[in-house]
């Protein structure tokens, strides 16, 4: 298996785009500077950073530093998080001379006075009444009101308030702001460091405040010559952040977040999605670290060095590593090459060439194929990858395969007809007919028909007995919005949720979809906006047309309620199901009736 996390080892062809960071990074010219790492969730930017990162390790000229606002969130004021973390780096890693000291001392005690004057009149009585800070954590007007009572100090709300703002008054705030820039600046030339490199990462993670603050802080008081920050996140967040503070003016056509990140950043650089190829090649190079362990840095470094004569076209051959590595074992080696192939293209397209989702379908392979050899029980890598491509992205389907199969010890007969070609007589599956997706799966070899699934079933079971209520699925922090609106019964909030699923995978998308039933099944009652947001979510992709009809099936026929009709209509005509949607009303005439001929009508 391999670690779900950054990692230092460049197998997503990074290489152009840590050599650009570093060319920007030192330039003189350019600094300082902010550099954001663009990308999706899980797309690679704390990888490429790391990677970054590591070349610049034991350079005494370069002190580096990770940041990770989302970790202090709960905690403490973005801003003196970042300021301190800062400081903190600059003691451990260099030796303070007396002047050095005297600055670092001056720049604490500047951050804690930020961090009072950010409370403002919340903690300024507390320093009057008392003499000290923190002996009241969360103080609000009236409990400073009733503490000056007991104190025996007669005092009106508005002499209070005069008080408590006198304690931070704003020539002094402007004072400490020039001085605390001007002694950074002196301390890096102390301290001789010509490049200070400060990776702050994860910010789309935090809320709307501590994303803006961070970057005002940058700004304001550590934008220094000698400084680089490369901030690592999907700019659609920063962007949203920014619109929920400033709303846009009506009638004006800037658009304020774009217009604010561009200048808050500097210098982009996109991490682009992986192609086909490169997810075949991210995949393989996966495997042969699984398989291969002992021989795997020459494997990769050969690898690097085949592909730099031809980097387009290159592609990894089983004669290409076997020439080179004639030792390895042949059947491993063609076994791994071909699952490689296998799964990338299927990957690629329906999880956006996303490395953490496709390492994530890897480690859940490996994990099964472990469980499987503790048993003493030998599973077909590819059958078993087949599987669970479909158990990722047709779970529906998945699931009723898992029943078929133990219902017929093992064997699949009606996936035996549709391998063939042949419909008719297939009942259970019959929903999928038209589905592409399902089809080109079927074709894709292995084939599966003529396989005792029994043990691959065994070994999927928590996925087979787990229901629609599957909440714990780790969503991109968008798609994680996206579900929300979709779920707030909102229906403004519903159509722009809708208008964004092209921000979504086709796994996260099923996976939204998914919840959204969860919730319909959730209640006593179908809920009109739920079931709203079921069918328009549905009606976004071609591979969700057919969940949502089987899904529509297993729902309790006299739960249907008149005023679905017309959406159930309009989501037939939109994605071509009405002979499906009809035969679904006429499945529904035993027990609702009225809602079967009303739906027949509105299919004409």
């Amino acid at each position: 298996m391999w670690k779900d996390s950054e990692t230092e080892i460049d197998l997503l062809e990074f290489d152009y785009l840590i050599d650009i960071t570093k060319n920007i990074i030192e330039n003189d010219n350019l600094s300082p500077c902010t550099i954001g790492v663009y990308g999706d969730w899980g797309s690679g930017k704390s990888s490429l950073v790391e990677m970054i990162l590591k070349d610049y390790k034991g350079n005494e000229d370069f002190l580096c530093l990770k940041f990770n606002g989302w970790l202090f969130e709960d905690y403490e004021d973005a801003k003196n998080a970042l300021l301190g973390n800062i400081l903190d780096k600059i003691k451990e890693e260099r030796t303070l001379g007396p002047k050095a000291k005297s600055l670092i001392k001056k720049l604490f005690k500047n951050i804690d006075y930020f961090g009072l004057a950010s409370k403002g009149l919340k903690y300024g009585a507390d320093l009057l009444l008392t003499g000290g800070i923190g002996t009241i954590a969360d103080l609000t007007l009236n409990t400073v009101l009733g503490k000056a009572k007991k104190a025996g100090t007669d005092v009106s709300e508005t002499e209070l308030k005069k008080i408590m703002e006198s304690t931070f008054q704003k020539e002094e705030m402007r004072k400490n702001l020039r001085t605390f820039h001007a002694d950074f600046k002196e301390l890096l030339k102390e301290t001789k460091i010509k490049k200070m490199v400060v990776f702050i990462d994860e910010l789309d993670r935090c809320n709307h405040d501590t994303i803006l603050e961070t970057l005002e802080a940058i700004r304001l008081f550590v934008f220094a010559t000698g400084t680089a920050f490369i901030i690592g996140a999907d700019e659609r967040q920063v962007m949203y952040a920014v619109r929920k503070r400033y709303p846009e003016v009506q009638g004006n056509q800037i658009d304020i977040g774009k217009e604010y990140l561009e200048k808050m950043i500097q210098y982009p650089i996109k991490i682009p999605q992986l192609s086909t190829a490169e997810v075949e090649y991210y995949i393989t190079c996966l495997f042969f670290q699984d398989v291969f362990q002992d021989q795997y840095d020459a494997i990769i470094a050969f690898i690097k060095t085949e592909k730099a004569k031809n980097f387009l076209d290159f592609k990894i051959t089983y004669d290409l590593i076997k020439s080179k590595f004639p030792t390895l074992d042949e059947n491993i080696l063609r076994e791994t090459i071909s699952l490689s192939l296998q799964l990338s293209s299927v990957l690629s397209k329906s999880l956006n060439g996303n490395p953490r989702h496709c390492k994530r379908f890897l480690n859940s392979l490996s994990m099964r194929l472990k469980m499987a050899e503790f048993k003493n029980i030998k599973l077909d890598k590819r059958i078993l990858a087949k599987l669970m491509l479909l158990e990722y992205f047709k779970d529906p389907v998945f699931k009723q395969l898992g029943i078929m199969q133990a219902e017929s010890n093992g064997n699949l007969a009606e996936l035996e007809k549709i391998e063939n070609d042949k419909w008719d007589g297939v009942e259970k599956l019959k929903v999928w007919k038209d589905d592409q997706w399902f089809n080109n799966w079927v074709k894709n070899d292995p084939k599966l028909s003529s396989v005792d699934m029994r043990p691959y079933f065994y070994f999927s079971r928590e996925s087979l007995h787990l229901s629609h209520s599957r909440t714990s699925v780790d969503l991109s922090p968008e798609a994680d919005k996206i579900l929300k609106a979709l779920l707030s019964k909102s229906d403004t909030s519903r159509r722009e949720a809708v208008q964004k699923y092209a921000q979504v995978n086709e796994f996260e998308s099923a996976e939204i979809l998914k919840m959204i039933f969860s919730a319909l099944e959730q209640s006593t009652e179908i809920d009109k906006e739920i079931f709203a947001s079921f069918i328009e979510w549905g009606e976004t992709r071609e591979l969700l047309y057919s969940y949502v009809m089987s899904q529509l099936d297993s729902l309790p026929a006299d739960k249907i309620k008149v005023s679905f009709i017309p959406r159930l209509g309009q989501f037939a005509k939109k994605t071509n199901k009405v002979i499906e949607m009809t035969s679904l009303a006429n499945t529904w005439k035993e027990k609702n009736t009225k809602i079967s001929e009303l739906l027949i009508n509105e299919l004409k």
